[in-house]
């Protein structure tokens, strides 16, 4: 462990003893909600730390057998043996370790609200915006949390020109935040009669979901109008006056919400709103803190192209990771899109791990 000081392990093995004596005391309620909170995120990195201090006493204990006097042959090889298997335990653990000791971003366990939008392309964009907020809605039912839509344009295709809804669920933003950006797709359209493949876009944007203690909105600074449900808000919803949408007077976001009663509609645009005002703020606070690393994966850049859907191939690409996988449409029917998530999760990690290792050189 000798590259992770041993009096920041120590700080952490006891503020895990002290939250847990607190616990057990019984705290309060809110207190009793912030402290096992605590705890839950302390638990993998003692129980990490406690598996490698345990190969230090082991590794002590034989330095020990076969620095003493002469022993059975045999046995003394034994103990070497065991000793130096103990050394790629020892790394693969401080490695886990790490990871887990790892800045967090405070958003990753929040929900999150999920925007899909038809690029270049006409119908065929649309169709693909289509396809994709299907595979985000199978790949989230999976995980057992729920999508709720908010708005949507549709055409008549059975495409979307542009779709919002809020995905509520523990760890969403973490899951999904890498997949915001340009998807291309490349296939047949079915508008197209020659059999020709084209290449359309959508832009995915996947922000987390904001609290009301999150981002401070004044009354004043928003403009509520009330309007008949269709065109941006949506095609098949009944034409009363349900649809809201709300402006935010000092940065001019405007929100659409029209897919359900009127005062369900205030709630959701303004849960689109909070989540975009946030969203910008956290930008805002990334940019000034510094650029992105070149080891690390962009999240949030809704210009940048980071996938390629290609049917007459079978294939999807990630450009930012260099990965394809020959899995379609087990990605696009959301079983495989884990194999993704998950390498542009541990490719943002091992970018912030050579930050951390070459902040410690420098």
């Amino acid at each position: 462990m000798s590259s992770i000081p041993r009096d920041k392990l120590d700080r952490l093995v006891e503020r895990w003893e002290a939250v847990q004596a607190e616990l057990n005391r019984g705290a309060g309620q809110a207190a009793f909600v912030k402290l096992s909170k605590e705890f839950a995120e302390l638990d993998p990195v003692v129980g990490t730390i406690n598996k490698l201090r345990g190969i230090e006493r082991e590794r002590k204990d034989l330095d020990a057998l076969l620095s003493g006097p002469a022993a059975d042959r045999e046995l003394a090889e034994m103990a070497r043996e065991e000793r130096d298997a103990l050394g790629p335990r020892a790394a693969a653990l401080e490695e886990e370790l790490k990871i887990l000791l790892l800045p967090k971003d405070a958003a990753d366990e929040r929900s999150a609200i999920l925007e899909v939008r038809a690029g270049t392309g006409g119908d065929e964009a649309a169709l693909f915006a289509a396809d994709l907020f299907r595979m985000y809605s199978r790949y989230a039912e999976q995980r057992g949390w729920t999508t709720e839509i908010i708005s949507v344009s549709d055409n008549d295709l059975g495409g979307y020109r542009e779709i919002v809804a809020s995905i509520t669920g523990k760890g969403v933003f973490a899951r999904l935040k890498f997949e915001s950006g340009v998807h291309r797709v490349q296939r047949i359209p079915v508008t197209e009669a020659g059999g020709r493949i084209h290449t359309s876009a959508a832009t995915v944007a996947v922000l987390p979901e904001a609290e009301d203690i999150d981002v401070d909105i004044k009354p004043e600074e928003l403009r509520i109008d009330t309007m008949r449900a269709g065109g941006a808000g949506g095609q098949h919803v009944n034409k009363t006056e349900s649809a809201v949408r709300i402006t935010h007077l000092p940065t001019g976001i405007m929100v659409v919400s029209a897919e359900k009663s009127q005062h369900q509609n205030r709630r959701l645009a303004m849960q689109v709103l909070r989540s975009r005002i946030y969203e910008m703020q956290r930008q805002q606070a990334d940019d000034e803190r510094a650029a992105a690393r070149k080891g690390q994966v962009g999240s949030g850049d809704r210009s940048q192209r980071i996938r390629t859907y290609n049917f007459p191939q079978g294939r999807v690409t990630d450009h930012r990771i260099n990965l394809t996988l020959h899995k379609l449409s087990e990605v696009l029917e959301g079983n495989a899109l884990d194999e993704l998530v998950d390498a542009l999760i541990t490719q943002h990690q091992a970018g912030q791990l050579a930050d951390m290792n070459n902040a410690g050189h420098a």
